[in-house]
């Protein structure tokens, strides 16, 4: 018997008419739409559901008037009493084309369903997203070469001036600004002050959900953090609910010394816990982006190797945890890794701040920070804090924020 999702159907377009367009991630642009089979992963947050919404009303709104274009999020009750393979079966005898699927993970045996989908629905398009902690490779259902998978951070500096100002500036290579500063940050100061904007960024821009309000941004961050270590991490990298709050106390102690030097049988002491499980719950906590773990020689990591520094995700996380005794060259040094971390190889310099893509030095500093510490290397930089425009080798931090 044809399985009934009308209210499927009634609850995508409602969602799909009241999503607002003023602004569209730039991955958008970057998603081959085209394919078969799409994964989009990210940490809680940061805008996959509103991305599919705002595909599917800028591109078929004709096709969800008509209902076959469908937009269903795994966790909503539908599913308590019918399966995922049960909506495509049903779907597609109706004559559907496109299913949008959002938070694939809380579905058990997503991966099954998706690859049985994919493989037995040939009309039918899937566009799923997850958490960022989705493991495709170690998925039960060989998904590996199927989806076509893409990664969503918070927002970028770029972004956000874009959001707050209505203009529509484009994304840098990081060539071009280690080569080109000067005149690219001339241009972009001509069209905005940057200082009017960056502090704000750094305290509440990360996010998407500022636009719901700034009163309740650290209120709904922190409910965000709690999601995926009381929900996601039990869920996805099957860890007791019982030692979630080790993991909560190992993360504000990560956040009160950031950037952390992990003493590992120091904290292991601390914590209660042998070295390979905290070593593992680091891991966990790298995957869920709430922190970033950077690494002397990534060629040579194991899978449960001590991280060399340990830093938040981002500064907005730094700000919810610390509030206003965030250490300023702390959160420069923050905000320079998590924008550069998107599109590069990121590992801890042996002179320096960050050593990028295997070829480029970081020093990263206030307005007087020289460039003694790092004259002798060979593509050497600054990324200076509080300078519009750079000149040499010395660049504006804020500029790094154009690199995606």
């Amino acid at each position: 018997m044809m399985t009934d999702y009308t209210e499927l159907i009634e609850l995508s377009a409602k969602k799909i008419r009241n999503t607002r367009e003023t602004f569209v991630r730039s991955l958008d642009k970057k998603i081959n739409w085209n394919s078969r089979l799409i994964g989009i992963k990210g940490a809680r947050g940061c805008g996959k559901t509103t991305l599919l919404l705002q595909h599917l009303k800028n591109n078929h709104m004709d096709l969800v008037t008509s209902g076959k274009a469908l937009f269903v999020s795994l966790d909503n009750i539908w599913f308590a009493k019918n399966s995922l393979l049960d909506l495509a079966d049903s779907f597609s005898k109706n004559g559907g084309k496109i299913l949008y699927l959002d938070e694939v993970h809380r579905h058990e045996d997503w991966s099954i369903y998706i690859k049985n989908i994919y493989d037995d629905y040939p009309e039918l398009q899937v566009v799923f997203t997850g958490s960022s902690l989705l493991q495709i490779l170690d998925a039960r259902a060989d998904l590996s070469r199927r989806p076509v998978m893409y990664n969503m951070q918070g927002l970028s500096f770029r972004e956000f001036l874009n959001i707050k100002t209505g203009k529509d500036f484009q994304e840098l290579s990081l060539e071009e600004i280690l080569q080109n500063h000067t005149k690219l940050a001339f241009d972009i100061c001509s069209k905005v002050k940057p200082f009017e904007y960056f502090d704000e960024y750094l305290k509440t821009g990360y996010y998407p959900f500022f636009l719901e309000g700034l009163d309740t941004y650290y209120m709904k961050l922190e409910e965000t953090i709690n999601m995926i270590l009381d929900v996601e991490l039990p869920l996805l990298r099957k860890i007791d609910i019982a030692y979630v709050p080790k993991i909560k106390k190992l993360l504000a102690i990560i956040a009160e010394s950031s950037p952390f030097v992990l003493n590992t049988s120091k904290i292991s002491g601390v914590m209660e816990l042998n070295r390979t499980t905290l070593l593992s719950y680091l891991k966990s906590l790298t995957d869920a982006k709430l922190i970033a773990s950077l690494f002397k020689d990534l060629k040579n990591v194991s899978s449960l190797q001590k991280p060399d520094k340990i830093f938040l995700e981002n500064t907005n996380l730094m700000y919810l945890f610390e509030g206003k005794k965030v250490d300023e060259g702390n959160a420069r040094e923050t905000f320079l890794l998590n924008q550069l971390s998107y599109n590069q190889t990121v590992e801890l310099s042996k002179a320096s701040d960050f050593f990028v893509n295997g070829k480029y030095t970081i020093e990263c500093g206030g307005k007087n920070k020289t460039g003694e510490q790092i004259k002798s290397l060979e593509n050497a930089f600054v990324a200076a804090d509080g300078i519009e425009t750079g000149n040499g080798s010395k660049i504006p931090l804020w500029l790094f924020g154009f690199l995606y």
